[in-house]
């Protein structure tokens, strides 16, 4: 145990202490005569972090002859010539954007679609649409443990009623030049001028006559259903209920806060705005639902860091309507109506594995088929040469 750069003393401490650890026994009161027990705190230790959280260098775009993205999740757009279209692009990994790595699932990290509303609104601002019409996810967007997703969010030219498309994809980097493109979320843009913001939530908060809901252990209860969420997506802090309304408080954690005015809602703020979804009577309960059908989304404010939130059924399309407010009761942001699916384990062990597509295999009678003795193997449509030894179709 002796080493070149340590005293004996240490050396042998340090050889005592590792074999201490690998379940050795140790007679410490004559290792260590004269020491003394000491306690240790009972709470967790304290962490601070000082590093400062520096923005992804993506490079000079224009220098390629595109624009700048203006958007924490992307990072180039290109307008398509001889149209009036645009592709917006960006890369995603738990490396550069730590905090979508809060979002789990059954076990999978998944970019919650919160993020692709955010991308759908961010991109329709750009092209003059600030009202997401409407927006149906169409597949698990997952982020992988390591590497990153390469995304495209692209824009329509627009109709006669001026509504454009809106399409979100994506593809894992590491196989970006045999993957294909997979359809995350479709949908459309219209100008937001058109439909006027709620009126403000009023002065009296919590509301009159509204009852308070225990939330100490809420997100350990998610836990047990499936909803692993960190720090990031833990933004509850409390709620009410009266009738079938749900009202809630929810924030962003300081980390996340500092970053907040880059988006238009922050993901992971508006996404704990849906949690309280599980308090309402025709969404809460049990299994593991996810937003899966937006409409009517539309930004009054941008860059809130904490947000009083309403929600209200929505009976005739059996959905919720959600409608968000500042401190002051003024409004935030507005969905007119949300509907959720259930999602299973084996659902999201699929769209994470990157080698789950079905391939044709021709499996042999003798090596397990399951053709029986006699049976005509194969069969010719029309008449010709190869149609000795099998059932013959001519007149197909």
């Amino acid at each position: 145990v002796l080493r070149r750069d340590r005293t004996e003393v240490q050396a042998a401490v340090e050889a005592v202490g590792a074999f201490f650890t690998r379940g050795g026994s140790v007679d410490w009161p004559a290792m260590l005569a004269g020491g003394r027990r000491v306690d240790l705190p009972t709470y967790a230790f304290q962490h601070e972090r000082y590093w400062l959280d520096a923005p992804v260098n993506v490079g000079d775009v224009t220098a390629l002859g595109l624009q700048r993205a203006e958007h924490p999740l992307l990072g180039a757009a290109v307008e398509l010539a001889g149209s009036d279209r645009m592709v917006f692009a960006g890369r995603l990994s738990a490396a550069s954007q730590g905090w979508l790595a809060d979002h789990a699932v059954h076990g999978t990290v998944l970019i919650p679609g919160t993020a692709l509303v955010e991308l759908a609104l961010a991109a329709g601002d750009r092209m003059g649409c600030g009202r997401l019409e409407e927006l149906t996810l169409q597949a698990p967007l997952v982020l992988p443990e390591t590497g990153a997703v390469q995304l495209q969010v692209s824009v329509g030219e627009p109709d006669a009623e001026g509504r454009r498309t809106v399409e979100i994809h994506s593809r894992p980097e590491r196989d970006a030049a045999e993957a294909a493109w997979a359809c995350n979320a479709l949908g459309a843009l219209t100008e937001a001028a058109a439909h006027p913001a709620p009126a403000a939530l009023g002065e009296v908060w919590p509301p009159q006559d509204a009852s308070a809901v225990e939330v100490d252990a809420f997100y350990d209860g998610l836990a047990d259903r499936g909803y692993e969420y960190g720090p990031v997506f833990q933004g509850l802090r409390r709620a009410w209920r009266r009738g079938d309304e749900v009202f809630a408080e929810v924030a962003l954690p300081e980390e996340a806060a500092n970053a907040a005015g880059a988006f238009g809602v922050h993901p992971a703020l508006l996404d704990a705005a849906l949690h309280a979804m599980n308090f309402a009577s025709a969404t809460g309960g049990s299994g593991t639902p996810l937003p899966f059908a937006w409409t009517g989304v539309t930004l009054h404010a941008v860059g809130a860091t904490v947000l009083r939130v309403r929600i209200a059924p929505d009976d005739a399309r059996g959905a919720v309507g959600v409608e968000l407010f500042d401190q002051t009761g003024l409004p935030v942001a507005s969905v007119e109506s949300l509907a959720l699916r259930e999602v299973s384990p084996e659902q999201l062990a699929v769209a994470d594995d990157a080698d789950s597509l079905f391939e044709v295999e021709w499996v042999s009678a003798a090596d397990g088929g399951s053709a029986e003795a006699g049976a005509v193997s194969w069969a010719v449509l029309g008449d010709g040469p190869l149609a000795e030894g099998g059932e013959v179709f001519a007149d197909v």
